[in-house]
């Protein structure tokens, strides 16, 4: 081989060698710098948790279902499956059954802001046997309030996002965020919706313990609930509200 064509040679061995070096260092580099910057995008938010009730052992609550404990003959209706309630007088449509272990699920919308309902859990028959004319019997109840109720200044002792508290006799433990007196389950998050939109609760209710998912969020809740078993109620107090999708698992 002519010197000319050996040096030629010589450097291109050379330019090739580096060149390979290169690539084998890129091919290190690149997967670490993805790496970082994945590490560097903020994690996304938990997915929510929506019991939509049409898993096995669901089944629809309807008229059937229920009870006119002490209001007027017209206040509650059941158009399409639905459940309307003209919100006067104050009182409940009970449940014919008793429950003690149980999930429930439903969408409300209140159909004037500041409505005021509530959904009632473990409620005693006594309670029930008591109201003699308009009024709310004991129980643990789930608020179910619309977001302008109370406002421009709401009162620090309640929310609009699902407080969940013993009424009468009843007895519960509150979780964290607890009101100021202490008998409240305040919600963690602030989920609610305005009237007219419609909101989604998902309520599990097992062994003297409630929870309560938002829109699809756990909130609220408490434990060592007395008594822990009774009748499942739906409050008419002072508003219009509708009620649709409200279906129950029976739990052992």
């Amino acid at each position: 081989m002519k010197p000319q064509m050996h040096a030629v040679g010589s450097r291109f061995a050379r330019e090739l060698r580096r060149g390979l070096a290169c690539c084998a260092a890129l091919a290190i580099a690149i997967p670490m710098l993805a790496r970082c910057v994945v590490a560097q995008e903020p994690l996304s938010a938990a997915p929510k948790a929506t019991v939509d009730g049409f898993a096995e052992g669901f089944k629809p609550l309807g008229k059937a279902d229920f009870v006119n404990a002490n209001c007027d003959d017209d206040t509650w209706t059941f158009p399409e499956g639905e459940i309307h309630c003209t919100g006067k007088p104050v009182g409940v449509l009970r449940t014919k059954k008793e429950f003690k272990n149980f999930e429930l699920v439903c969408e409300w919308r209140h159909l004037k802001p500041a409505g005021n309902s509530g959904v009632f859990v473990w409620t005693p028959p006594a309670s029930i046997e008591a109201l003699k004319g308009p009024g709310l019997p004991h129980g643990i109840e789930v608020q179910v309030l619309d977001t302008a109720y109370g406002q421009p200044k709401p009162e620090g002792w309640y929310t609009s996002h699902g407080d969940v508290f013993p009424v009468g006799s009843s007895k519960m433990k509150p979780f964290p965020p607890i009101s100021p007196n202490g008998s409240r389950s305040f919600p963690s998050k602030n989920l609610v919706k305005d009237s007219p939109e419609w909101n989604h609760y998902y309520i599990r209710a097992i062994n003297g313990e409630i929870r309560l998912w938002v829109n699809g969020e756990e909130v609220s809740g408490g434990n060592k609930c007395e008594p822990a078993e009774g009748y499942l109620c739906i409050e008419s107090e002072g508003s219009p509200i509708e009620f649709r999708g409200v279906r129950l698992r029976d739990l052992p």
